[in-house]
């Protein structure tokens, strides 16, 4: 049985991707419930019938009040018993059954597959988010938030049918019983319905609010937190441990006070139901046995009476926790929301393409792109790359170099011109199939928290083993990659490497990062500063395997160490957003411009790209 109830609903059917999904909370929480719309309707039916079941058990206990007060001890099994064993049959074999089957579609069909089809579906949507929407945001917070909100819409959902339809059903149940055994009893539980529904809307108007800001504050502490343990050698090196605990200490007295704020609602709430609730005892039981001395009710409608409201008494908090829950977790979804209901502004062009094959030929064609900024960029940038050539490109930092770089990538649209990769315009052609013929090694050689194999596989995921092991030992990594082993005992291409690759050293992640290059093998080899992390022996052994890593490709490489691309086709100079100089090595030294004076002004190879220029 739990087997077809888990799979009534598959967490990972198909469905349609939105590129700007509903930004309004019932629209957005619609899309996703859209697969159990039927499970739903199933559930809510059979939840009012355990609630009607409940009200008739009080009812039937009201008549059992009355029959005993009446009838003859002596011959009670012989009138009574045929119904005392139907009445047991029906509580002993066909009520756990209801039961089990309600619990049994909320528990088994909607929890455990809502869940995993929000974080599966919120996962695609930030994955397919550009690089800038990245850079602009902390990783912990969005994780925290695709981590936090389907457990909230799974609870907000748990409390719609196990508290508030079945209290519903319940409530609507007790007015009918009441006012069929007298309508006046109907009248004092229909007063404190008036006053529960204002109680309900107090709390809800204050609840939602302060619940969201909370999930606010405790996003903001897992960013802080998680920026600090992801960048714990930095906070080591420069003795700033007490920084980051102050730095954390300010998020999380921040959660503190809204959760503080928060909890004053919910002990107002339970002081208001305390005495509403109150009011419901003294004036139902009060007023039952008032019409029971006058002779206008029998014991059993006091019996009914008592057990009604004793028993709202006690559901009426569990309602109340359940209705603020739920929009407390609502809370937690718009929260949410602020990051899986984002539009995707970088989307692929609706007649998009996948780029033939070619041999690599770039072409930038007026462009220009300053982050919707006036500083910082391109400007009218005309390039042309002929297949198979190398290109340096030389600059102070901010003068373009990595934004040409990403534009040619497609991490960002230009703001004007375009780019063309062997006469196709990057903008009309898939984002998977333009990166998939560019292969990228860059200074910051991060690797995934992963096995060894697992990441040169990276570059190509259908390559065989032996293609995987020809890429390690072009790149001089086989070697090294034989001799580890993890703190679980897994080695060689099964060691894991850590959190950003941190238990390796900076060439052999380096060597890790062109062995999964060299495996993709991509018609164009994008150098970004490529070796200047490493030192001078370790540069100069991985500088060959980049070279021949160059042969036959077409190559742009960034570099501040200049004599890492003396030897390229063409050099480049990029100042203020523009090229200003153009040519050979030999050619730019000769003509004595900008790139001559950054050669002379090297010390140790590297170019001062702070110094301003004569």
């Amino acid at each position: 049985m739990f087997r077809f109830l888990e799979t009534l609903v598959d967490p990972y059917c198909d469905y349609p991707h939105e590129d700007r999904p509903p930004t309004k909370l019932w629209p957005f929480l619609a899309r996703y419930l859209k697969p159990f719309r039927k499970v739903f309707v199933a559930t809510g039916l059979i939840t009012v019938v355990v609630a009607a079941i409940e009200i008739w058990l009080i009812a039937y206990i009201g008549r059992l009040v009355d029959v005993l007060a009446s009838a003859d001890r002596a011959t009670f099994w012989q009138d009574h018993g045929l119904e005392m064993a139907l009445v047991a049959v029906f509580l002993l074999l066909l009520r756990p059954v209801i039961q089990m089957m309600d619990v049994g579609l909320l528990n088994n069909a909607i929890l455990p597959n809502l869940g995993t089809l929000i974080r599966w579906r919120a996962h695609s949507h930030v994955l397919r988010q550009s690089v800038g929407w990245f850079e602009n945001d902390f990783a912990g917070r969005i994780a925290n938030r695709i981590m936090q909100t389907p457990p909230a819409a799974g609870e907000a959902v748990f409390q719609v049918f196990d508290a508030m339809a079945y209290a519903s059903a319940y409530v609507i149940g007790a007015l009918i019983l009441l006012g069929d055994a007298d309508p006046r009893l109907a009248i004092p539980l229909f007063v404190w319905l008036v006053l529960y529904g204002f109680l309900v809307r107090w709390t809800v108007k204050r609840v939602t609010p302060a619940s969201q800001a909370s999930s606010d504050a405790r996003s903001k502490v897992t960013g802080r937190v998680v920026d600090s343990y992801t960048n714990i050698h930095s906070v080591k090196m420069f003795a700033h441990t007490n920084g980051e605990q102050e730095y954390a200490k300010d998020a999380i007295e921040n959660a503190r006070q809204t959760f503080q704020r928060e909890m004053r609602i919910y002990t107002l709430m339970d002081v208001g139901l305390t005495l509403i609730n109150g009011f419901l005892i003294v004036a139902v039981v009060g007023w039952s046995i008032w019409l029971w001395t006058i002779g206008a009710a029998s014991i059993g409608v006091v019996a009914i009476a008592s057990s009604l409201v004793l028993r709202l008494n006690a559901m009426t908090g569990w309602i109340m926790w359940a209705l603020t829950s739920f929009f407390s977790n609502l809370g937690i979804v718009k929260e949410g929301m602020e990051t899986i209901a984002q539009p995707i502004e970088l989307v692929d062009h609706a007649d998009a393409v996948p780029m033939v094959d070619g041999e690599g030929k770039i072409e930038l064609q007026g462009v220009t792109h300053h982050y919707g900024r006036d500083i910082g960029g391109l400007e009218k940038i005309d390039l042309t790359v002929e297949a198979g050539q190398k290109i340096g490109l030389v600059g102070r930092s901010g003068a373009g170099k990595s934004t040409l770089v990403k534009l040619l990538l497609r991490f960002y649209d230009t703001e004007a011109g375009r780019i063309l990769v062997d006469g196709q315009d990057i903008a009309q052609v898939t984002q998977d199939s333009l990166r998939a013929r560019i292969g990228m090694v860059q200074q910051d050689s991060s690797l995934l928290h992963r096995s060894v194999r697992d990441n040169i596989l990276y570059g190509r995921p259908d390559a065989s083993e032996d293609d995987m092991l020809d890429a390690a030992r072009k790149a001089e990594a086989h070697d090294f990659i034989l001799d580890l082993e993890d703190p679980e005992g897994r080695k060689g291409y099964d060691a894991h490497v850590g959190e950003r690759g941190v238990k390796l050293s900076g060439g052999q992640r380096q060597r890790i990062t062109l062995a999964r290059v060299i495996l993709k093998d991509a018609p164009i080899l994008v150098l970004d500063e490529a070796t200047s992390a490493l030192d001078s022996e370790v540069e100069a052994e991985i500088q060959q395997t980049l070279y021949g890593m160059m042969e036959g490709k077409t190559v742009i490489a960034i570099a501040h160490r200049l004599s890492t691309i003396s030897q390229m086709d063409r050099i480049l100079v990029l100042d203020g957003g523009k090229i200003v100089e153009d040519g050979s090595h030999d050619a730019l030294l000769a003509s004595g411009g900008l790139y001559a004076k950054f050669w002379k002004r090297q010390s140790g190879g590297f170019l001062n790209t702070t110094e301003a220029a004569e």
